[in-house]
């Protein structure tokens, strides 16, 4: 039997799918939109839809990765679950309290994002134990089931965080009262601080637990509708979820950690990027990722994704770090702006034009969608200035409504300005496009990279539209688009291993550090991740492990991770000093007069074996468009350019707004199907694909490489 997978990615706008043959590599997509109020129906009915086209059984799925935004949306729009948090007596205001850090010194009307957690369900509880682990203040089980009883009834709680002083040392009485509530209260969800994150720092070591008991109900309930439901279809295959830093797990780790799936689908398209970048030969990367809701960016390390333990969510002001909640889980690195197809345009207090970051999602979407929409969005103004085909929008499967789109920008906005249609939407065009710029920017300066040196990685439905623009923004040189950048994070779902990662919080002196303790420091979370793997069905000798450190100078409050090397203890400890001093050098630029070192956090990733087909995959021809995208194998595109003609495929022409001159002029409409390697174009040009647009400026060139990507090289000087 033919061996298929299929990738699924939920955006604020579009669900994307990716089905892959594992034996040949054929890859089929879909991309339709996403239905706010049950994701999940979307997502089943979108399975059908693209399994009935490419006349594959459900049976014959052997397995589907899933990532999704739903624990984002549930944290930013509070529609999660009724939390109670249980904590030590006399630091119920640890979470308002918070860091009590300005993330604007000037600002004298700072808003911070509320807890999940409103005060009045906090319930402190008798216990405490101090920093070394020793219990000061034993737990009375039998005085907290009697709280309990009183107050779960009384406030209709449905999840529970229990949130201890120093658990991350001892967990011991989280562990008995989430004993008495599963004995006493089966119903309710339960998140000890310390199972969820051992960090010893209270607040985000708290605010990580709330939201993960806060968004648990959501979960369960999701994934319980997508499992019966692709049962009910027949489906007997493995079912996973991406998590945010890139590895996919079973979904009953996801239930228990739903906080780790934050960023989830953002993660794969950057697994998707590395992937891509090493077979260009790229060196630095800058994914950028742009769809109908927001747009990502994520820097490369020679190709390598960053990795980090923090992340925030649910900023109150959207580029102002400090202004969210802090969580403690692994993640890939990156920024999220509030701009996308979907973005609002308006006119500010001050008259000048707005874009961003509120945005139309799914319902009622852009004005051009027809469904309802009449504030304008960036999707009508690319409409408007050229961008886009109003008749072959998804590959002609949607059609786009232009008319209402120009009278949107011209009674909304270009009435008021007091300037034509084109150069209002091309104003909100661009307003995105330094947006997007800015951010990265900042991003890259806060990682100490030159963004310059980097190339540029474009997808999302969007992405391939505003790169170039953009990347001369940057003064990036090097943009690749991919082969299905519209669903390019569903395409790297397929290629992401099973992993997961642990955390531990312990101090160590570096220079008092012995080799026996070095390792039993390690052994508990190596077997966690380990067995993490095992019950997933991940032979032992399948399992990669990957040790990191949380390094620091004495005395310091920001650290640095340094990964373990592969070797013997001894001579691991021996190269740790130089080892951080590089790493330290390289995020500051500099070292401090000597001092001693030590560890604060130990981590380990056990990483699983990278899915067949992570390289090599090739479109198959869809019954539904005609449209044949030739496969990447260079011997089938050797032969495609033998016997093609010498001229380049059109599909026509279309005008394109020009802001230089302030008028339309006639641009090369380009097949993306029908390119093959080897070939080559000179912009101004719209190269066209059904699930994205690239816009290609004028006096750059693009050539198509052996895995189809273009390789768009910026010539103008000023680049």
């Amino acid at each position: 039997m033919t061996r298929h997978r299929i990738g699924i990615d939920i955006g604020g706008t579009f669900t994307d799918f990716a089905l892959i043959d594992d034996d040949s590599g054929e890859v089929s997509v879909h991309k339709q939109l996403t239905t706010p109020d049950d994701p999940s129906r979307c997502v089943l009915e979108g399975v059908e839809r693209l399994l009935a086209r490419r006349g594959v059984a459900i049976t014959a799925v052997q397995g589907i990765v899933h990532g999704m935004t739903l624990v984002t949306n549930a944290v930013i729009e509070r529609k999660g679950a009724r939390t109670a948090m249980l904590v030590t007596r006399g630091f119920r205001d640890v979470v308002d309290i918070g860091l009590e850090r300005r993330y604007d010194l000037f600002d004298l009307r700072l808003k911070f994002a509320a807890p999940v957690v409103p005060r009045a369900d906090r319930l402190e509880v008798d216990e405490r134990v101090r920093h070394d682990g020793s219990i000061e203040c034993v737990l009375d089980p039998l005085a907290l089931r009697e709280q309990l009883h009183r107050f779960v009834h009384e406030r209709g709680i449905e999840a529970v965080a229990i949130c201890f002083l120093n658990s991350y040392a001892n967990p011991e009485h989280e562990r008995l009262a989430a004993r008495v509530l599963a004995e006493h209260f089966p119903s309710l969800y339960v998140s000890g601080s310390a199972d969820v994150v051992p960090f010893m720092r209270e607040y985000e070591r708290w605010t990580t637990a709330t939201v993960n008991a806060y968004t648990q109900p959501v979960i369960d309930r999701y994934l319980d509708r997508i499992e019966r439901g692709l049962a009910e279809r027949g489906f007997r295959g493995t079912f996973h979820v991406m998590t945010s830093s890139g590895g996919a797990v079973t979904p009953a780790l996801a239930r228990r950690y739903p906080v780790r799936l934050i960023e989830s689908g953002p993660a794969a398209g950057i697994l998707m990027s590395s992937h891509l970048g090493r077979a260009a030969g790229a060196g630095h990367l800058l994914a950028f990722d742009m769809g109908g809701t927001t747009a990502k960016g994520a820097l490369l390390r020679k190709g390598e994704p960053i990795k980090r333990f923090d992340v925030e969510v649910a900023r109150v002001h959207e580029h102002k770090a400090g202004s969210g909640l802090p969580l403690r889980i692994p993640v890939m690195d990156l920024i999220e702006i509030g701009a996308g197809g979907g973005s609002l345009a308006g006119i500010d207090e001050r008259g000048l034009l707005r874009v961003g970051p509120r945005s139309a999602g799914a319902k009622p979407g852009p004005v051009c969608y027809g469904q309802g929409g009449t504030t304008p969005t960036l999707t009508d103004a690319d409409l408007l200035i050229g961008c886009l085909d109003a008749g072959f929008f998804l590959g002609g499967a949607m059609r786009l409504d232009q008319a209402a789109s120009e009278a949107a920008i011209a009674k909304g906005l270009a009435e008021q300005l007091g300037l034509d249609v084109p150069r209002v939407a091309f104003g909100i065009h661009e307003i995105i496009n330094e947006d997007c710029a800015r951010a990265f920017r900042t991003h890259a300066a806060e990682l100490g990279f030159d963004v310059r040196q980097c190339a540029m990685v474009a997808f999302g439905g969007a992405g391939p539209t505003h790169a170039i623009r953009i990347a001369r923004k940057l003064r990036i040189r090097r943009v690749i688009v991919p082969l299905g950048a519209g669903v390019f994070s569903a395409l790297g779902l397929l290629v992401s291993p099973l992993a997961f990662e642990t955390y531990r919080s312990q101090r160590a002196r570096l220079d008092a550090l012995t080799s026996i303790a070095f390792d039993e420091t390690f052994a508990p979370l190596v077997a966690e991740g380990r067995q993490v793997l095992r019950d997933a069905g991940v032979a032992d000798a399948d399992v990669t492990v990957v040790r990191r450190l949380d390094m620091r100078f004495v005395g310091q409050g920001h650290d640095v991770e340094v990964v373990v090397p592969d070797s013997e203890t001894a001579r691991v400890l021996e190269r740790l000093p130089a080892l951080f001093e590089q790493a330290y050098a390289q995020r500051y630029s500099s070292i401090m007069p000597r001092s001693p070192i030590e560890i604060a956090g130990w981590k380990v990733e056990a990483v699983g074996p990278l899915p067949m087909r992570a390289a090599g995959y090739h479109f198959s021809r869809d019954p539904a468009s005609g449209k044949d995208a030739r496969k990447n194998e260079p011997e089938a595109a050797g032969k495609a350019q033998a016997t093609r003609k010498s001229a380049l495929p059109r599909k026509g022409s279309r005008r394109l707004y020009d802001p230089d001159l302030g008028v339309f002029v006639e641009c090369t409409v380009y097949d993306r199907y029908a390119l093959s390697p080897g070939d080559t174009l000179d912009g101004p040009a719209l190269i066209e694909e059904n699930e994205s647009t690239c816009v290609i400026g004028a006096g750059d060139r693009v050539t198509v490489d052996a895995q189809h990507s273009l390789i768009a090289e910026l010539q103008r000087e000023d680049a």
